[in-house]
């Protein structure tokens, strides 16, 4: 939330009255906005990827699995970090534009495409193998499974970016990172939010003790049933 309170704050400096600041500022903000915006996405997936290991037994490979995904997800991040300052400082030409804004290059998008893609699936990926051993309820699973996957729709935002990206959109390109930084914080928070509107549903409705979930004779199955009972 930090990362994009800050993004949208350098976002209306680099897209307002630009002229009025030193060019070595204007080429400041430009890394700001480029750089907050990998902040802003992969701490979103982050985010989600700590939840669903919230939803694993402790000392178990699944879980183990997962940490190491987000120690992946922290590399991917630090190499996105570091290849924008290696395209846009090997050609510097780009910093003399009353309004800079680096050619990133096919490289550029070709990178984010695979690991936007890669990323949003080993999200997606994790929820369908716990549900795969618990037995639900048809309103209960998909409540669960259309939480998790709505990191889909943080995929298809990123695709219109790394396009606008791979076809030097110009400030189409800055458009689409301020449109898809929100979309992936809506997507991380969703889970909170879906959770807090179904149990006060289920409150009004139903007593809580009158739809009892099913499980099957499996300690991961029911450990991740547990808890999607206080998720939903």
């Amino acid at each position: 939330m930090a990362f994009n309170f800050i993004l949208l704050i350098v976002d209306c400096l680099y897209l307002g009255d630009y002229e009025r600041y030193p060019q070595g500022t204007r080429v400041a903000l430009y890394y700001m906005v480029a750089q907050f915006f990998y902040a802003v996405v992969w701490l979103s997936r982050l985010s989600i990827l700590f939840t669903i290991v919230r939803l694993t037994i402790p000392r178990t490979s699944f879980r183990r699995v997962l940490i190491s995904t987000a120690i992946t997800f922290g590399i991917v991040w630090a190499l996105l970090f570091s290849q924008l300052w290696w395209i846009c400082e090997k050609i510097p030409s780009w910093k003399t534009q009353p309004h800079p804004q680096c050619d990133l290059g096919k490289s550029v998008a070709i990178t984010q495409i695979i690991t936007d893609v890669l990323g949003d699936f080993a999200l997606i990926l994790p929820p369908f193998c716990l549900l795969y051993k618990v037995r639900l309820s048809r309103p209960q699973k998909v409540r669960v499974l259309s939480v998790f996957s709505a990191s889909s729709i943080t995929t298809v935002v990123s695709l219109v970016h790394a396009y606008y990206v791979f076809s030097d959109g110009g400030l189409k390109v800055l458009m689409a990172a301020i449109v898809e930084a929100p979309v992936s914080l809506i997507v991380a928070n969703l889970s909170v939010v879906v959770a807090f509107i179904f149990r006060l549903k289920a409150e009004e409705e139903t007593p809580p003790s009158s739809t009892p979930i099913k499980l099957l004779d499996h300690s991961l199955g029911s450990a991740f049933a547990t808890l999607l009972l206080r998720l939903l």
